[in-house]
């Protein structure tokens, strides 16, 4: 099966035998960077594989909506652990996911060889893609390119690796659905660097028609909701997220004792309320928007 890496741009070339020389030629292209470090170290934390197991239906769905053909060029932009990149390449797709964090890069090619599908996993920033100009048929994303610090370079980028008549496809959480709310009760207790927009501009429709002016783009959105189904109780699944959510993880190290078990019973409390299993098990609804925006 074919897995393999490239090295970020504007670098000789180099074989890259291992996940651990790719991360250190991307340490060494943008680890200078700090907005792009911060990304790199909150998304690190914990494991992110864990979170996404418990909406791998919805990702299958997203990627069934895009009803892609054998041999379009298609990438998984920001693409975590592979929630949408296995899927894709199941269809006989070429597939390329990109990530910043070599971990995630990790399971997905376990994922590939479990699956036996082909894919191409690269490390690199979604500010800044290692691609030629029109390379791509299809460039999708599930809650990834949101959470890039500099929205205009992400979308710049996405323009110019999408080909005339391509598409970008994007799930964004909202603001007011589950995961916003509960990232704004991480905000709220430690405040993210005054120079980065939030996220959930990604899910606001006159943002998105903004970044995703007409002159470039044919857009329109949708919104949806999908369900987390988790083995655990509520509580557990607050737990969960604490010790695997990289957002969740940075959130608790950041603050006192005092302070996490307070942060901590705020989201136990969170995602007890919103349960509507009646079991031992979870089972929350969480809003998002669905961004598809063809280049012109």
């Amino acid at each position: 099966m074919d897995t393999h890496f490239m090295q970020p741009p504007h670098r000789a070339p180099a074989k890259l035998d291992t996940l651990s020389d790719a991360a250190h030629l991307a340490h060494a292209a943008v680890g200078r960077d700090a907005l792009t470090e911060r990304s790199r170290r909150i998304w690190s934390a914990g494991d992110y594989d864990r979170i996404s197991a418990g909406f791998r239906d919805e990702a299958q769905a997203f990627v069934d909506r895009l009803a892609l053909r054998p041999g379009q060029i298609v990438l998984d932009a920001a693409a975590g652990s592979g929630n949408l990149t296995i899927p894709a390449a199941r269809t006989g797709a070429s597939v390329t996911a990109l990530d910043l964090v070599d971990s995630l890069l990790s399971a997905t090619k376990r994922w590939a060889a479990r699956e036996e599908v082909a894919v191409a996993l690269d490390l690199g920033n979604v500010e800044d893609l290692p691609y030629a100009d029109a390379r791509f048929d299809v460039v999708m994303s599930m809650f990834g390119v949101m959470f890039a610090a500099r929205p205009d370079r992400v979308v710049a980028e996405l323009a110019r690796v999408t080909r005339p008549g391509g598409r970008v496809v994007l799930a964004n959480w909202t603001r007011q659905g589950f995961i916003g709310r509960m990232l704004a009760m991480h905000a709220a207790v430690v405040p993210p660097p005054a120079e980065i927009p939030s996220p959930l501009l990604w899910a606001d429709d006159a943002v998105i028609r903004e970044r995703f002016d007409e002159r470039t783009w044919e857009l329109t959105s949708t919104r949806r909701t999908l369900t987390f189904r988790y083995p655990h109780t509520p509580a557990g699944t607050a737990e969960l997220f604490r010790a695997a959510y990289g957002p969740t993880v940075r959130t608790f190290a950041a603050l006192d004792d005092n302070g996490r078990a307070s942060f901590a019973a705020d989201l136990a409390a969170h995602w007890s309320r919103h349960q509507h299993s009646s079991g031992a098990s979870t089972e929350v609804d969480a809003e998002y928007l669905e961004v598809t925006a063809v280049r012109r």
